[in-house]
């Protein structure tokens, strides 16, 4: 299963470059309920890259390699597993406080990481947006 997912491109530490470098090798997603991406990302999924700044393009790709979705939890607990990840996550401290104390977490691990030949999707079939498509195949999404 292919997945796009935007990254922060507004933070101070540029997420899609952390990525790319190995400076982070997880990316974190969290809400008060169980939406997008909990339970709909495995091992061996590609996740696509695309900074959250309206340009559009794909410019990373990566190969999940564990992912961990949480039980609900208390703030504190979500807290605490957040920052046990932190090596692996990178968060600034603004990102740490939108994430930690949510009551679920989803925390994926990646590797294979590469830069890609930027290239558009097509995201008129997604009229809600959000910051995690699953495409199922994104060849079928490619401009």
């Amino acid at each position: 299963m292919d997945h796009v997912v935007y990254v922060d491109a507004k933070a101070k530490a540029k997420d899609l470059e952390e990525i790319l470098t190995g400076k982070r090798t997880m990316i974190i997603r969290g809400a008060t309920g169980r939406k997008l991406p909990y339970g709909r990302v495995h091992a061996n999924d590609v996740l696509y890259l695309i900074r959250n700044n309206g340009e559009g393009l794909i410019r990373g790709k990566c190969t999940v390699t564990q992912v961990i979705n949480s039980e609900k939890m208390t703030k504190e607990i979500s807290e605490q597993l957040v920052l046990e990840n932190q090596t692996k996550l990178n968060l600034t401290e603004k990102q740490f406080k939108r994430w930690a104390g949510k009551r679920y977490l989803v925390l994926i691990t990646v590797k294979d990481v590469q830069e890609v030949d930027p290239f558009s999707i097509d995201r008129s079939a997604y009229g809600n947006m959000d910051d995690w498509l699953p495409v199922e195949n994104i060849e079928q999404f490619k401009h």
